[in-house]
């Protein structure tokens, strides 16, 4: 019988919820406990942050929640996928894939024209895969030396 899965919008009182499988997601690449530390605050959500123009949503399977994505705003034609983390035992599952198609779905609804993202290193291998490309670089604001690769993907009608 094939997974029963949704993707849903998240809610203010799931916060806890978004901060902890963000940080399990994290801790599932190469990084110490020191550098794991460091990005909590970067990976903490809260309430607040749930505006108009910042959008959340869970993908749960079979009613359990599996991973997430979200899109802010940054101007009229770009979004930003600020987020897109899944659980550490699910991963390889084609749930990343699942909330990457959902997440250009929603962008391309929105009327935005393309998506932009800073990847994690680990991850950029998936977001090219998805038709991402690498526009830049950021140095990251947790460790010296440390660069993120900044990516772009072009929304077609």
């Amino acid at each position: 019988m094939d997974e029963i899965l949704q993707i849903r919008r998240a809610h203010p009182e799931e916060s806890g919820l978004l901060t902890d499988l963000a940080m399990r997601s994290k801790a599932h690449w190469a990084y110490d406990s020191a550098f794991l530390e460091d990005i909590k605050p970067d990976l903490t959500f809260r309430p607040e942050k749930f505006m108009p123009d910042f959008h959340v949503y869970i993908l749960e399977a079979a009613g359990k929640p599996v991973g997430f994505c979200s899109l802010v705003r940054i101007d009229l034609g770009t979004v930003e996928l600020d987020d897109l983390f899944v659980e550490p035992d699910d991963i390889g599952k084609g749930y990343g894939q699942r909330l990457w198609d959902y997440a250009v779905s929603v962008a391309r609804d929105l009327g935005f024209r393309r998506i932009v993202l800073v990847s994690d290193p680990y991850a950029e291998p998936f977001y090219a895969r998805q038709g991402a490309v690498r526009i830049g670089e950021k140095t990251s604001s947790i460790r010296e030396g440390r660069v993120l690769p900044v990516m772009e993907y072009e929304l077609s009608g």
